[in-house]
């Protein structure tokens, strides 16, 4: 039995994975020995309501001077992030001299725009490559951890917060309670904290499993978000659906008293309890539904294999990883992964080893089948292929079943 991060109740798993490298792990044959494993379990705390991983790997690990993500290859984030933007200018900060503090700002993607509006703001981002980015994009970012030592020295610097943002990245954080004291600390008290994360009931209602992997250490409802909050003096004061990375949730949160509570956050409670996410036995079907399609994709690769179809994954994702592992999918299946990202090319696929190519090379002679790993920017991804289709090329999807298209 393992200890609930949040409320510290005794948790066991309702589904394993089985053993793991690291998401964002793409590297050269030479480190193929060294490689580093471990144990991806999910579960669920039924005093909480808090989904979450139960073997953490350790920060270092995951977010460093080499990491394999940058927001701002996506036009569809670059847009997403501009609303973002504006809508925390337009119905969260006041009118004279506001400050803004993003926490895994990445390559700077949202805070560019306060940047222009000449809003002062700050960036913190713990991994070096994708700060140093920022920085030569002129984006003010520090290259640390934020948690409660840090935050006092940020206020001290910098003066006190209105609004405190985060993307896809508080569910990255299992020392979850150290930053929510660090936000009390730099937080004005009429302030705000707005983030958003890969909503639980998107993963639960699409069979998404590949959102889990060792950078999610949590997966967030609208009920275990205020449970969470709750215990350092914030309720929901509003919740809004997005749909980007497959499903997301926009949280907003204040101190107790200090904003009207919207009419979304009753209506997405009563939602979710109807949903059963706070109900064990719906964990339960989603591992039923997980091997499901494990079963399935397997089938068809091998479908494929025997008929000699040439398959080629598309998007080196952290949530291939996942996929790849959990299903046993390697070169014998999948040739290659095409991505346009320039550190992970001449690299391969943590744990199964499929070879990462440039983008040109799936370009210059396409497979008959592409596996859709980016199945999240679908849309984006599907406008800019129209060529693969028209050469007769086909998509193979996994989120929410396993089809061709």
């Amino acid at each position: 039995m393992s200890k609930c991060l949040i409320c510290k109740t005794e948790i066991a798993p309702f589904m394993s994975f089985g053993k793991m490298p690291i998401a964002n792990g793409f590297l050269p044959p030479e480190q193929f020995k060294d490689e580093p494993f471990f144990k991806l379990d999910a579960a669920f705390c039924d005093n909480c309501k808090m989904a979450q991983l139960t073997e953490l790997v350790d920060r270092d690990k995951m977010f460093h001077e080499n990491y394999a993500f940058y927001s701002s290859t996506s036009a569809g984030m670059a847009e997403h992030f501009k609303e973002f933007a504006k809508l925390v200018k337009s119905s969260y900060l006041p009118k004279k001299k506001p400050f803004v503090v993003e926490i895994g700002s990445n390559d700077g993607i949202l805070l560019r725009h306060f940047a222009s509006a000449a809003i002062n703001y700050l960036g913190i981002e713990p991994s070096a490559n994708v700060a140093k980015a920022a920085g030569d994009n002129g984006i003010n970012t520090v290259c640390e951890f934020f948690e409660e030592k840090s935050a006092a020295r940020i206020a001290a610097e910098h003066g006190k917060a209105d609004a405190f943002l985060g993307a896809n990245v508080m569910c990255h954080i299992p020392y979850i309670h150290s930053v929510l004291n660090g936000i009390d600390a730099l937080l004005k008290p009429e302030g705000v904290v707005i983030f958003e994360d890969p909503y639980l009931g998107d993963i639960l209602e699409k069979t998404s499993y590949d959102q889990i992997y060792d950078e999610h250490a949590f997966y967030f409802a609208a009920r275990s978000v205020s449970y969470l909050f709750e215990r350092h003096g914030f309720e929901l004061a509003d919740v809004m659906p997005q749909d980007v990375h497959g499903g997301s949730m926009r949280y907003v949160l204040a101190r107790k008293g200090t904003r009207k509570v919207s009419d979304a956050v009753p209506a997405l409670l009563k939602k979710e309890e109807a949903l059963g996410i706070g109900r064990p036995d719906t964990y339960e079907r989603f591992r039923t539904n997980v091997e499901a399609s494990r079963t399935e994709l397997v089938k068809l690769l091998k479908e494929m294999q025997q008929a000699k179809k040439s398959v080629a994954g598309y998007a080196a994702t952290s949530k291939s990883t996942t996929v790849l592992n959990y299903c046993g999918i390697g070169p014998d299946l999948v040739e290659y992964i095409s991505d346009t990202t320039p550190i992970k090319q001449g690299k391969y696929s943590p744990g199964m080893h499929i070879p990462i190519r440039p983008y040109d090379d799936f370009k210059e002679k396409y497979p008959d089948y592409a596996l859709l790993f980016g199945w999240n920017h679908a849309r984006e991804i599907m406008e800019k292929e129209r060529d693969f289709r028209r050469a007769g090329g086909k998509w193979i999807v996994y989120v929410p079943r396993v089809q061709v298209l």
